[in-house]
């Protein structure tokens, strides 16, 4: 059972890190066009706001976690929960597009979500 829920929590964050990518092509790509600084600000928002939903929206796959390695996966849900929040209160749409990106980030490298997925994928194996 907790083989099958990591399945299904993994499988569900990978979907939510597809629309986050999809979410900052789109953003990169309104920069260039007409409507540019506004409808990245909205791509922006709709990215922070998926990250801000994260502990909400996979709340039963994680339940379904063993007890131990769902607090941890809670916890970092929470983490990047609370850093989108914190960008929508300030309305930072360069904090918003940042987020998931430590300093040192290059282009290329999985971002922390990409990463933390990564980790939860290694607990099957746990």
């Amino acid at each position: 059972m907790a083989r099958e829920a990591l399945d299904d929590l993994v499988e569900f964050l990978e979907v939510q890190a597809g629309r986050i990518r999809d979410l900052e092509k789109e953003g990169e790509q309104f920069l260039n066009g007409p409507e540019g600084q506004e409808k990245y600000e909205k791509a922006m928002r709709s990215k922070a706001g998926l990250l801000r939903s994260l502990p909400r929206s996979a709340g039963r796959l994680v339940d379904a976690v063993s007890k131990a390695s769902g607090e941890d996966i809670r916890r970092r849900l929470e983490d990047f929960s609370a850093s989108a929040s914190t960008a929508l209160s300030l309305g930072s749409v360069f904090y918003m597009s940042a987020l998931l990106y430590p300093e040192d980030h290059k282009l290329g490298q999985p971002n922390d979500l990409e990463v933390f997925i990564g980790e939860v994928r290694r607990l099957k194996s746990e």
